[in-house]
């Protein structure tokens, strides 16, 4: 189990992620698949209020009402939900009024009481960043929500939030939410782990295993053919350093008895800051790669390899 932040979250060390659920997997495989990851040992679930607007005949929420009707279907113990506000057709931005009904909606969505881990999913430059802070210490203030998360902020942003936090004396954020995995590592560890080390913040990050090439399912930069959505987004890191990487995580995971995908879960697990990684399952039997990206620990070699292989210049 792993802590997050100064809050009071201890969860398993992998986040199980939402986005799939009403998009690649439907009511059932998206059971099938929270009832994996539960059986397993998971208890720690990422979603947002706009999954998955973006699929044709969908109008956000889809993932969130899943998840909640799976809770009440199963009512599974010591489940920690994360959700987020701000890309929800019907709720865009980060006004308080529009915050306060996108939680209320999400909560009514998921059918729980309090928000576990409340996330401002983008930054918004059309709201003073003064009334998004105070909306989010309301919220908690109310019981809406126990914890406060920001994703895809700057790291200056992130400062800003953190000092108008302590000036009104409201929480301040425990968890950040940033793109970070091996082929993608510089802006996260030139900017975001140092503020979160600083402020005793835990990286939960997304695209953790790069939109699947992080896999080893995708070798080479022609998507062609692939049916699956995200084929054109893994396809573009099948570079020669990028495959560099694949390589040496077969290698290492080989020796462990581990996929590709546990070893770079494993690698991410091991970064400082990160507490639990995000990866998602379009099928129940993707969840054990997953589950082992949990619990598989490398050697100080192994990552030290990783991290040469997938090394980049800072600043460049």
């Amino acid at each position: 189990m792993t802590r997050i932040g100064r809050s009071d979250l201890d969860v398993f060390p992998l986040s199980l992620g939402g986005n799939v659920f009403g998009w690649t997997a439907d009511r059932d495989t998206s059971f099938a698949v929270l009832d994996a990851f539960h059986a397993a040992g998971g208890d720690f679930v990422d979603t947002a209020d706009s999954y998955s607007a973006w699929k044709p005949g969908n109008s956000g929420g889809e993932s969130e009402t899943l998840i909640g009707e799976w809770l009440a279907s199963r009512k599974p113990r010591n489940v920690v939900v994360a959700t987020k506000v701000s890309r929800h057709p019907e709720f865009r931005g980060l006004s308080a009024k529009n915050v306060r009904a996108a939680a209320e909606a999400s909560l009514k969505r998921l059918g729980v009481d309090t928000i576990d881990l409340y996330y401002a999913h983008y930054d918004d430059p059309d709201t003073p960043l003064e009334e998004a802070v105070a909306a989010f210490a309301d919220l908690e203030n109310d019981g809406l929500v126990r914890y406060t998360a920001l994703s895809n902020f700057s790291a200056d942003r992130i400062r800003s939030w953190i000092s108008l936090a302590q000036a009104g004396g409201g929480a301040l954020p425990v968890a950040l939410q940033p793109h970070y995995n091996l082929v993608h590592r510089n802006d996260v560890e030139e900017t975001i782990i140092p503020l979160a080390e600083e402020f005793d913040l835990s990286l939960v990050p997304y695209y953790s295993l790069a939109s699947g090439f992080l896999t080893g399912k995708y070798r080479s930069t022609d998507a062609a053919g692939q049916s699956s959505p995200r084929a054109e987004g893994a396809a573009k890191y099948a570079t020669p350093q990028g495959l560099a990487i694949v390589d040496a995580l077969e290698r290492i995971g080989d020796a462990h008895g581990a996929s590709i995908a546990s070893t770079a879960l494993a690698w991410l697990r091991a970064q400082p800051t990160v507490a639990a990684p995000i990866a998602s399952a379009s099928r129940p039997e993707q969840v054990p790669d997953l589950i082992a990206g949990g619990t598989l620990e490398l050697t100080v070699d192994e990552i030290a390899e990783l991290d040469r292989v997938s090394a980049w210049t800072p600043g460049a």
